[in-house]
């Protein structure tokens, strides 16, 4: 018998008959005797319909209200779903995040998860009840309810499997696992059957969409084994039938060996910057960065070019897309401190990245990498790198060509596929 924590996301909630078909793969594990918590979504699409509510109710919302009212979702999802499994003859019963209860920090809209009380689910599933629990939502210490941040179900899913002690934390998504890229750009991609937390983490940071990138840091810091797996697919007695996401320890000896390149990551959401001719002296990129990372904006790639006669240089960088209104606010605000001339920005380009803990142990990744795209005559504009990622900046016409010749590059193309 094991603990388990399913956890499913709104396509896999979107409608009663796909709220039935979780039930069916909820009752499949208590059948095999397994106890049984349950994280979920709210269906898809409702989020986004309760946050344009509070929009349309004032553009200076109260955030502690906002998360009142945006947090409404998965408590209708995880009501539904306890009711459909008592139909099925399972027993069930629904715990908001406030009975628990899961305690947050008191940042609305984005709260952390400090700690979650599992005593009373603990006993229900002890004694063959299975808990559903909403994802996404907490209280802070005055009472006031919290949501996690888009994406904070997985989070939610992760930090309950850690209080109970789970076994496994099985996170089912529209994929059946995790690919070595996007099948629907390379269908020689292949899902993997182990992927340590730091390779994940890497992946989910540079633009794979399979997890959040804060549900896999949890996972990591709270030594979670997390699978991912399809909501889709039939219930299987094979405990493990897609991705588990593991610590580096499982995957020591010939199979880490033989594995340099785990996958490639792409993310168009990213705009190149570029002051030009700013002033060549100590305290230049300082005055940059500061006032960026003060508003809170992250900085990904930085390139400091070839300084001219002039006692200048150019400074390149990439921002969120997302961010970009705010970052040239801030940089035209900053003027007159950062002394550049110029301010050009690019929205399309791509981020390519290779991921893989085999880098630590070998060389020439970044070369292959390189040289890969030469040969198709794609320029690299911007580079990155960390212990087991290389990432590159490119024109983003040349986004699907990059990851097909890098896959093939690095030997990750499915010997059996079509």
């Amino acid at each position: 018998m094991a603990r388990i924590v399913m956890k499913f996301g709104g396509t896999s909630m979107a409608g009663i008959e796909r709220i039935r078909n979780v039930a069916n793969r909820v009752k499949h594990e208590v059948e095999l005797g397994n106890e049984v918590a349950v994280v979920v979504s709210a269906m898809s699409g409702e989020t986004d319909r309760l946050v344009n509510f509070c929009r349309e109710a004032s553009p200076l919302y109260d955030p502690r209200e906002y998360d009142v009212v945006v947090a409404s979702g998965e408590q209708v999802t995880s009501g539904l779903l306890a009711i459909v499994l008592q139909s099925m003859g399972v027993k069930a019963r629904s715990w908001m995040g406030w009975q628990l209860p899961i305690r947050t920090s008191d940042a609305h809209a984005s709260a952390r998860i400090q700690d979650i009380n599992s005593d009373a689910i603990g006993k229900a599933m002890a004694a063959g009840e299975v808990a559903v629990i909403p994802g996404f939502q907490g209280l802070t210490e005055d009472e006031r309810i919290t949501t996690l941040g888009r994406g904070g179900s997985d989070t939610s899913a992760v930090a309950v499997a850690a209080a109970m002690k789970a076994d496994r934390c099985d996170i089912y998504t529209d994929v059946d696992g995790v690919y070595t890229t996007d099948p629907r750009i390379v269908p020689k991609a292949r899902k993997l059957a182990k992927v340590t937390y730091e390779e994940m983490l890497e992946l989910a940071s540079v633009g794979a969409k399979v997890l959040q990138t804060r549900s896999v840091g949890l996972a990591m810091k709270e030594k979670v084994r997390v699978q991912v797996l399809s909501s889709f697919d039939q219930p299987t007695d094979n405990p493990t039938p897609g991705t588990m996401i593991v610590g580096e320890e499982e995957l020591e000896g010939s199979a880490m060996e033989r594995q340099l390149i785990t996958g490639i990551a792409y993310d168009k959401n990213e705009t190149k910057v570029t002051l030009v001719a700013v002033p060549d002296r100590p305290g230049a990129v300082a005055s940059i960065f500061t006032p960026l990372a003060d508003a809170n904006i992250n900085v990904d790639m930085i390139v400091q070019n070839v300084a001219h006669d002039t006692g200048s240089t150019d400074v390149t960088f990439t921002v969120p897309s997302a961010e970009l209104a705010r970052s040239l606010d801030v940089l035209e605000r900053e003027r007159g401190t950062i002394g550049f001339q110029k301010l050009i920005h690019d929205t399309k380009v791509a981020k390519i990245s290779v991921v893989g803990v085999g880098m630590r142990s070998h060389a020439g990744v970044a070369s292959k990498m390189f040289e890969a795209l030469a040969q198709r005559g794609i320029n690299v504009l911007a580079i990155t790198t960390s212990e087991i990622k290389v990432s590159v900046l490119i024109d983003e016409d040349f986004t699907e060509l990059a990851v097909r010749v890098l896959h093939t590059a690095y030997g990750l193309d499915a010997e059996d596929a079509a």
